[in-house]
């Protein structure tokens, strides 16, 4: 028997002062048996610093065709194409050729660094990529936020996400690898 997605919801208040977007809502995540909590938040973050009505979690890991989050345009077009971890560049090539814009989360920060160090200059010829990067001790601080039912207030500005719930507040910085 196959184990089933362990359910998560967020109630998410975002207060993005950079792009000037205000938005209450309710996200449903899905933590596949072989996606660790981490990634699922990381996922999160991603959501909240891209949020838009539109901005929706694909089947991710269940499809190879798919990116983690995507936003469609009302012509069917991927405006905002989302990877997580450390693809190969093929994919991100793919992925360059299909969205307007694509944003990619690199976490792990041992292999993260070698693969930035063998990636950078193939990677720099893509001009819709954006390339983020979430240290350890970030991405822990992160999943330490993780429950079955949360409730978060996000506020971004100036490359700083301000998260919190109701006990614990955290300040992360992604760094900023390659910008579009």
């Amino acid at each position: 028997m196959a184990l089933k997605a362990t359910i998560y919801k967020a109630a998410v208040n975002v207060a993005d002062l950079d792009r000037n977007r205000f938005m209450d809502t309710s996200l449903t995540l899905a933590c596949h048996p072989s996606e660790t909590q981490q990634r699922m938040m990381l996922r999160l973050m991603a959501w909240i610093m891209y949020a838009d009505e539109r901005l929706t979690f694909t089947r991710g890991l269940c499809a190879d065709d798919e990116p983690e989050l995507w936003l469609r345009n009302d012509c069917g077009d991927i405006d905002v194409w989302i990877e997580l971890g450390l693809p190969d560049e093929k994919r991100l090539k793919k992925a360059c050729s299909q969205g307007a814009q694509v944003v990619l989360f690199a976490y792990n920060s041992r292999a993260a660094q070698v693969w930035w160090q063998q990636n950078q200059t193939r990677l720099a010829g893509y001009r819709n990529l954006t390339i983020w990067y979430l240290d350890d001790e970030q991405l822990a601080a992160l999943s330490s936020l993780a429950a079955r039912n949360m409730t978060l207030q996000a506020t971004l500005t100036e490359g700083t996400i301000w998260l919190s719930d109701a006990q614990n507040h955290l300040e992360l910085k992604p760094v900023s690898w390659q910008q579009q």
